[in-house]
């Protein structure tokens, strides 16, 4: 396993460490979780770079990497949800893209094509991160909803970008 991959899977180990210090209750723990996250999407940036200038891109790098990304993402928000700090329907969006972009992909492997991560999805998820660090930290209710108005409006718009660029990779035959 290269270094690229070892990363990638730290993240995965980070998530329930996450999740843990979220739940435990001691002073403080939602900074504990968070330093857990911020790492945790450091790792992203972290692993891409050396995935891509060390020539330690692989398949499995190809399937864990968006799949950590987003059961860490998925991880925060429903926490949040949970605690009445991020709208059910606006997880339900989240959901709804990463289900419907993950199924466009599927479709075109089955044809023989692979879609690669756009520029709006990158900045989709560096923009969700930075936005689910700053909801970890006591902040007022406009700043709050500033953030989920980012990650929707970042979600819909990468999502609807992945389809109207790839709509040939489904057809209706």
């Amino acid at each position: 396993m290269n270094t690229a991959n070892k990363l990638t899977m730290l993240r995965v180990v980070m998530i329930p460490i996450y999740l843990v210090l979220w739940h435990l209750d001691f002073p403080y723990h939602n900074y504990a979780a968070l330093a857990v996250f911020i790492l945790a999407s450091l790792t992203d940036l972290l692993d891409g770079y050396i995935a891509r200038h060390c020539n330690q891109i692989t398949d499995f790098g190809k399937f864990m990497d968006p799949l950590a990304d987003k059961v860490l993402v998925m991880t925060a928000m429903i926490c949040f949800c949970a605690m009445g700090r991020f709208p059910a329907w606006a997880l339900v969006i989240v959901m709804a893209r990463e289900f419907a972009v993950s199924g466009l992909r599927l479709v075109a492997v089955d044809n023989g094509r692979v879609i690669a991560a756009g520029w709006s999805g990158k900045v989709k998820t560096a923009s969700t991160m930075i936005c689910l660090c700053i909801m970890h930290v006591p902040i007022p209710d406009a700043l709050g909803w500033v953030c989920v108005i980012v990650i929707v409006a970042t979600t819909v718009y990468s999502g609807a970008e992945y389809f109207v660029k790839n709509r040939d990779a489904i057809s209706m035959k």
